[in-house]
């Protein structure tokens, strides 16, 4: 009898629960809309201006958010019902994507330019802007929502089973943001350059809906002292812990400079694929599948890694790998290959997220969670806007004296070096006897 009555615990223990699959689909359902217009995005941009600077403009509109909305969010993300916050900001997301797509299905007529401009000529301007515009508007919603996903979930799932639970959500919202997504979005883009649009906004709407049919109260408990604080004196409150915790804020910094090398070569990448690599929307949805297939072991053996290798030997790994991936991807001129890369970033990217995540979840008091997990995010995601413009910058730079070969390729180059000078960071910062004595020191 006990021993069926401990199997019976032992499995709602391992059960991540109804709660948790209704928020895991949400995020899939979403990411799926942000897969198609991952290829939509830089494809419409790149059908209205050749220009890297611009191109890179619309990088940096969708990241600047994380750089001045971030701490702001997590008083917020601290303050109210999470579940509430995820719904308002998918549904806030779902509106601004309609608008987006009604205004490309009037000027698709005009699309893609049939010449490679210098800059944004004629009515294009219009489209451009409100590229631009939507890009930071999203961006602004996407910070708030993702900060209260991420700490909505320790409520959700219990402590020993946040790594399980991290793996599978980061695997499977990359399976439909970079496997399934981008070759529909291909296809919908062949058939009409309004129709990815409308079903990433179709999509936003599906996932508020079903984060709204989650139960329960999702706003942190605060100490009564906590409820008489204004804004300023939280925000420093979070910032004094993560800037008090050295492992955090080590972290934070060093996945800010990592970010920051992603967005170098990621921001303008749509022109490193139809300049080098020589591919069009289709093939171009086929290179990003690949970081779906990384995605998917990355998430599978991430915990088992962290168990037998230790947590702060695969952050290392993480790094070492990323120079190899731009020193190869500098490289070459074959798509199959930047495929192939691009799916070994994606594990390493999923290792590293599921590991610090769930750190972060484990050790940050609840009742801060929202607070010290934006300043976090403010350091190791604010960067990106900043890597963007670097990326724009460098290829102007470099091709003005190499060509533009030359120049969109050395984007992946500084992208090695950074990761490289990370590395020797994290040799003695990123230790697993580190990451291991913050564990212990949070359940006591």
């Amino acid at each position: 009898m006990r021993s069926v009555q401990d199997q019976i615990a032992r499995r709602r223990r391992s059960s991540l629960g109804l709660s948790y699959r209704k928020i895991l689909a949400a995020n899939i359902v979403s990411n799926l809309g942000d897969g198609v217009s991952g290829v939509a995005y830089p494809w419409l941009a790149s059908a209205i201006t050749r220009n890297p600077m611009l191109i890179a403009a619309v990088a940096i509109a969708q990241r600047l958010p994380w750089l001045v909305f971030t701490l702001p969010a997590g008083v917020i993300t601290d303050r109210v019902d999470r579940r509430r916050a995820m719904v308002a900001m998918d549904s806030a997301r779902a509106v601004v994507t309609a608008l987006v797509a009604l205004m490309v299905f009037v000027e698709q007529g005009s699309l893609p330019a049939p010449d490679a401009l210098a800059g944004v000529v004629g009515t294009r301007w219009v489209v451009y802007g409100a590229v631009l515009l939507a890009t930071f508007l999203l961006g602004m919603a996407e910070v708030l929502r993702d900060n209260s996903a991420q700490t909505i979930l320790p409520a959700v799932v219990a402590a020993e089973n946040l790594e399980r639970a991290n793996g599978q959500m980061w695997s499977a919202e990359s399976v439909a943001n970079t496997f399934v997504g981008p070759p529909l979005g291909s296809l919908l883009l062949a058939a009409a350059f309004a129709l990815p649009f409308f079903l990433d906004a179709a999509s936003f709407f599906a996932a508020a809906a079903l984060v709204a049919t989650v139960p329960g109260t999702f706003r942190a408990a605060r100490p009564d002292k906590a409820m008489r604080t204004d804004w300023s004196d939280e925000l420093r409150e979070g910032v004094r812990w993560l800037w008090a915790n050295d492992l955090l804020r080590q972290m934070a910094i060093i996945l800010g400079v990592m970010n920051a090398a992603s967005m170098v070569s990621g921001a303008t990448f749509v022109l490193f694929a139809q300049e080098v690599l020589d591919i069009g929307p289709f093939v171009f949805a086929l290179v990003g599948m690949g970081g779906a297939v990384g995605a998917i072991i990355g998430g599978a053996v991430a915990p088992m890694l962290s168990r037998r290798l230790g947590s702060g030997t695969c952050l290392r790994i993480v790094l070492a790998g990323s120079v190899v991936v731009g020193l190869a991807m500098a490289s070459t001129s074959w798509w199959p290959v930047a495929c192939v890369l691009f799916a070994f970033a994606a594990t390493l990217g999923i290792v590293w997220n599921v590991i610090t995540v769930s750190l972060r979840q484990a050790i940050i008091p609840e009742h801060l969670l929202g607070r010290v997990n934006s300043v976090y995010r403010f350091f190791g995601l604010g960067m990106m806007p900043v890597g963007a413009a670097i990326g724009g910058l460098v290829v102007l730079a470099v091709g003005s004296f190499a060509g533009r070969d030359v120049a969109l390729r050395a984007t992946w180059v500084v992208y090695a070096l950074a990761n490289a000078v990370m590395f020797l960071v994290a040799r003695t910062r990123l230790t697993t006897a580190r990451i291991e004595a913050a564990r212990l020191a949070a359940a006591r």
